[in-house]
């Protein structure tokens, strides 16, 4: 199963995403992140996730049309910038739009740290929720239905 996580800059939240979602899903799916305008890594992003013991090996910034030719099974927007520029490129796959502040853009001297907490939690709830659905294929509709 493939998984996407986009937002505007791929430089905090959707590395952080990829990288926890990576560490806790295993060797069950494959989880790549991207962003409608890349920069570069956020140190404080790094930092976080090496100090919860998250490997931020291979993660770098990158465009989302760098992967225009790869199919998703879902595609999880992480702020509604994301949302907006590119829910209409995705028809095909799953999309869930999850909003999650810009710790970038944050004053809060833990917002790095806030944020990957938040995200390993809502991941979390995800890999769970498609876990079981897979155990039980009626237990639930969609992930979506409850992410949100």
């Amino acid at each position: 199963m493939k998984v996407l996580f986009l937002c505007s800059a791929n430089s905090a939240r959707s590395l952080m995403a990829e990288a926890i979602f990576r560490q806790l899903a295993g060797s069950d799916f494959e989880v790549m992140s991207a962003g409608t305008e890349p920069t570069q890594p956020q140190a404080e992003a790094l930092d976080v996730l090496q100090a919860m013991g998250v490997s931020t090996t291979g993660l770098k910034s990158k465009a989302i049309d760098e992967l225009e030719d790869t199919e998703f099974d879902y595609v999880i927007s992480l702020c509604d910038r994301a949302r907006v520029e590119c829910q209409a490129d995705f028809t095909e796959q799953n999309f869930v739009a999850w909003d999650f502040p810009d710790p970038v853009e944050s004053r809060d001297s833990e917002a790095f740290k806030k944020t990957a907490h938040e995200l390993s939690e809502r991941i979390r709830m995800f890999l769970f929720i498609l876990r079981k659905q897979s155990d039980t294929p009626h237990l639930y509709n969609s992930p979506q239905d409850f992410l949100r």
